[in-house]
């Protein structure tokens, strides 16, 4: 991200590991389910290969999915980046985020994580989410320095 002149980085981070655990678990007992198919077919040897690919893919599945998902906040923008090889970028000033709202669940306290959502003024169809963040306080926080630093030099 370029920025611009006199703007610097408030906070700047991705989604945590933590934050797509469910779908690790989830996904590695589906490659249990099935290698268990294959293997009442197949074996035992190939059942294991099966579930071992399985596991590979679903651990690069959601690695590329973390490592591919950038947010920042800056004096002046909100700006989310999301994709390796195809790219969706999402940004908006700092001065027309309105609300700040977050949310986790019992597990997403637990594991403290938990989603930031952004309600910018004057869009509807604009949904600025920073999902599975570490300490989604303290991107609540960076928000209003970024605002007051914003007003202040205004």
């Amino acid at each position: 991200m370029d920025l611009h002149p006199g703007e610097t980085v408030v906070y700047e981070g991705g989604p945590v590991w933590r934050s797509i655990l469910g779908f690790y678990v989830m996904g590695i007992l589906a490659a249990l389910v099935v290698a268990v198919v294959v293997g009442l077919f197949t074996g035992s040897g190939t059942a294991v290969a099966v579930w071992i690919a399985g596991i590979v893919v679903v651990v690069l599945a959601g690695l590329v999915k973390r490592v591919g998902t950038r947010y920042v906040i800056t004096t002046q923008r909100l700006h989310i980046k999301r994709g390796i090889l195809a790219r969706h970028v999402q940004q908006t000033r700092i001065e027309r985020v309105q609300n700040v709202n977050t949310s986790q669940s019992l597990l997403e306290r637990l594991l403290r994580v938990g989603s930031v959502d952004f309600d910018t003024a004057g869009t509807d169809d604009s949904d600025f989410v920073f999902s599975g963040v570490s300490r989604p306080d303290e991107v609540v926080a960076a928000v209003d320095r970024a605002q007051r630093e914003l007003r202040y030099h205004q």
